[in-house]
């Protein structure tokens, strides 16, 4: 089945396509020279002008505008070609040098070459002024075509007929009636035509094949296609919240392309072979976009309702709510495709004032309706709901803003027809369509967003496990990041949404871009200028060029300086350094895409010096003290120092300061400076071995000598002592009630020699114990006092 599903498509869009493939050409222009671009970009701009003349309509002068934003930008692409020429011709001059003030000591070949440059660059300078000229002229015209279409706009908003329940309304579509039959008669002459030379055998083929696939696609097509979308969903998305935007998306995605296929295939039936005349052929393309646009707004009310599968649903909405609006996606979608027809048509046939009017008034009251419609149905269900004794969702609050929006422009709608104001209810009604199809397309491509990133970087799932484990990153800094492209990322979508709605507002997607270009294009910083394009670009480089060193850093930690016979302090040393230069390097790359030279920076150098002298002094020396630390290695990752009654372990070497790490767990941050400008103690530095001591005090009448041997077997028969610098033992005092024994031994780490002191003394006892040889206790003292007589008292001598 999915073979014959590729099959079908790759049919029906190889011949939805040949036609137009066909009738392209594949000569490749010659690109003119400047001097003839200048030339065709004043005609252009004349040819503007006398259009002007014209008073040409809202339509013809949002044309007209487009050619002036052309012109204009043809105009900056010469200027900017013209400038490395110019720059070319002033190196030459420069190596030159400056013309002698005695032109007969200059060589004449050097004066004949000096003059062909400065002959070269006054042409290309005139070329660039003029390019610079022509582009502030179009600029100029784009702005004036810009008002003159918002006066326009604004006027025809304005405008107001008869009432629709007055006679005179009526009566002037009827008296153009019988004109208006006539073309339309004319317009269905020319289709029927069209078909009956679609059926001659030439083209008969073609045109049964493009009518038998288009009623495919739409039937066994369609649910062949909706049937494998839902069961790749099921077996093939990751279970989640994506599985449910995602479905609803392609739901939508997929209704509109397969009807807007279906209609673009009958559309290639007439116009196989070129058929159809010029305005037929305008007509046909209109209808099929408009066909799409009926398609995708079904569809997308019938994949945010799912009335079929309330588990599926993303809106907060009951089932009850869903299936009142279930009909109406498609009484909207058929109600659009129908009405607009209608009016492509009467723009076709170039149908008169007054049935123009009369069908746009009709179109205003049955958008008006519908969207009455949707307001009652879903306040019904509500109430039921109610009734019955349920409690309805709650309702966001952009939500009910959007419900108070339908009702005032259902409201506007029926008063704007009733009064007259035909132009702006029709206004009113399609803007409404199209803002509430261009939020809920936003709503759902938001949530498909969202749940795709949280696929992808959410520290719980199977993704973002496997990044936490291959690029070392803390499920915060994955969970930021999620957060960060979900937000970069819908508000690229608000953007979207909202140069869609003012593309239908009065205004077109260039004046939104253009408005937007010149804000970000227009941040000057004396000579630099900061355009959005370099900032995208530096930000790739930043973002790309940092990633090169972590991965780099990471390599050389983990596979290649655990290979070598370097320390691991020297290791971590390297490691930092790469970092520490890697990323100068990245950030001077950085500049470098945003054009920034050296004399850009020098006021940030001034200022920098300034701050230096007085607030960022001990920062600049710390930050040195650090690169100090890194190549002279007086301390490094892993020893054990003291410094100022602080003794512990190097974790880390940080550009500011250095972690150290105490033996209860506890970390001190000691600036780096200190560890340069003050005594600091190393256990470590050159490898030194640790020693362990104890003293052993015994009684005076302990045979000395024996407990020496004694003392120096257990201290050679720990595991951990060396044999070189052997163990070895000193009478250190004798009193007159004990002697005392100085025990030595060494160990290979100091880090070990407390734990092989303590194991050793714990031996040590229980071999004392076993040879009955007794430590040196306190002294008692007894006091002895005389026994008196019974017949003694205390006076009796």
């Amino acid at each position: 089945m999915p073979k014959f599903l590729r099959l079908l498509l790759t049919l029906l869009l190889l011949s939805g396509s040949t036609a137009a493939m066909a009738r392209q050409g594949t000569t490749p222009a010659t690109p003119p020279t400047p001097d003839q671009a200048l030339a065709q970009m004043r005609s252009q701009l004349d040819g503007i002008k006398q259009a002007l003349d014209g008073k040409p309509d809202a339509n013809a002068l949002a044309d007209l505008r487009n050619q002036s934003l052309a012109v204009q930008d043809q105009a900056g692409q010469v200027a900017a070609g013209l400038a490395p020429q110019v720059q070319s011709v002033q190196a030459q001059l420069a190596v030159l040098g400056p013309a002698p003030d005695k032109p007969a000591s200059e060589a004449p070949e050097v004066r004949e070459q000096r003059r062909k440059l400065e002959k070269a660059k006054a042409d290309v300078d005139a070329q660039m002024k003029q390019a610079q000229l022509l582009g502030q002229e179009a600029e100029q015209l784009a702005t004036q075509l810009s008002d003159l279409r918002r006066n326009e706009f604004q006027a025809r908003l304005a405008e107001r007929t008869a009432s629709p329940f007055s006679r005179a309304f009526w009566s002037d579509p009827l008296r153009s009636l019988p004109a208006d039959l006539r073309r339309l008669r004319g317009l269905g002459h020319d289709l029927r035509d069209t078909i009956g030379a679609a059926w001659q055998p030439p083209n008969r083929r073609p045109f049964l094949a493009c009518l038998v696939a288009a009623v495919l696609l739409l039937g066994v097509g369609r649910w062949l296609l909706e049937r494998g979308l839902l069961h790749f969903t099921r077996n093939r998305v990751p279970a989640g919240h994506l599985r449910r935007s995602a479905l609803a998306l392609a739901i939508a995605l997929l209704s509109a392309l397969n009807t807007g296929l279906a209609a673009e295939l009958v559309f290639q039936s007439l116009d196989w072979n070129g058929l159809l005349g010029d305005d037929l052929r305008a007509l046909g393309m209109q209808m099929v976009r408009l066909v799409l646009l009926s398609a995708y707004i079904a569809g997308l009310g019938r994949a945010l309702l799912s009335a079929t599968r309330p588990s599926w649903r993303m809106p907060g909405l009951s089932d009850a709510e869903a299936c009142a609006l279930r009909p109406l996606p498609w009484r909207l979608s058929v109600a659009i495709a129908l009405l607009g027809t209608m009016e492509l048509v009467n723009h076709a046939i170039s149908a008169s004032l007054p049935a123009t009017v009369a069908t746009r008034g009709l179109i205003a009251l049955v958008i008006s309706a519908l969207l009455v419609s949707l307001l009652v149905r879903q306040s019904r269900a509500r109430r039921a709901e109610q009734a019955h004794g349920e409690t309805p969702p709650g309702r966001p609050l952009w939500v009910g803003v959007g419900l108070g929006a339908l009702v005032v422009s259902a409201t506007l709608g029926v008063l704007g027809v009733a009064t007259g104001y035909i132009a702006l209810a029709f206004f009113i009604a399609v803007n409404t369509i199209w803002i509430g199809v261009v939020v809920t397309s936003l709503y759902l491509l938001s949530h498909v967003l969202n749940d795709l990133w949280e696929l992808l970087l959410s520290p719980r799932g199977s993704n973002g496990q496997r990044l936490q484990k291959a690029f070392e990153v803390t499920p915060e800094r994955l969970e930021q990041g999620r957060t960060v492209l979900a937000g970069l990322t819908r508000a690229l979508a608000v953007l979207l949404a909202i140069g869609a709605v003012v593309s239908r507002l009065g205004a077109s997607p260039e004046d939104l871009s253009a408005s937007v270009g010149s804000l970000l294009g227009g941040l000057n910083f004396g000579e630099l200028k900061l355009a959005p394009a370099d900032i995208l670009k530096a930000l790739a480089v930043l973002v790309v060029g940092l990633f090169v060193v972590r991965t780099l850093k990471r390599w050389l930690d983990r596979e290649l300086l655990p290979n070598t016979r370097l320390d691991p302090g020297m290791r971590s040393s390297m490691v930092t350094l790469l970092g520490y230069v890697g990323g100068v390097l990245v950030v001077v790359m950085a500049l470098a895409t945003l054009k920034v030279s050296l004399q850009n920076i020098a006021w940030i150098a001034s200022a920098l010096s300034v701050g230096i002298g007085f607030g960022l002094q001990a920062i600049v020396s710390n930050f040195i003290s650090g690169l100090i630390l890194l190549a002279e290695r007086p301390v490094k990752v892993g020893d054990w120092i003291s410094i100022n009654d602080v003794e512990g372990d190097i974790r880390r070497i940080n550009v500011r300061a250095t972690e150290i790490q105490l033996w209860d767990r506890s970390t001190v941050i000691v600036p780096n400076s200190q560890l340069i400008t003050q005594n600091v103690r190393n256990v470590t530095l050159t490898d030194s071995l640790g020693r362990v001591k104890f003293q052993l005090p015994m009684p005076l009448d302990t045979d000395a000598a024996r407990v020496r041997d004694l003392i120096e077997a257990v201290l050679a028969a720990h595991p951990e002592t060396l044999d070189d610098p052997a163990p070895f033992v000193r009478l250190d005092s004798v009193t007159t009630t004990h002697i005392v024994f100085n025990a030595y031994a060494f160990t290979r780490n100091p880090r070990d020699a407390a734990a092989v002191k303590s194991e050793v003394m714990f031996a040590l006892l229980a071999r004392l114990r076993e040879e009955n040889l007794r430590l040196i206790r306190p002294q008692d003292m007894v006091v002895h006092r005389p026994v008196r007589a019974p017949d003694e008292s205390p006076g009796t001598p």
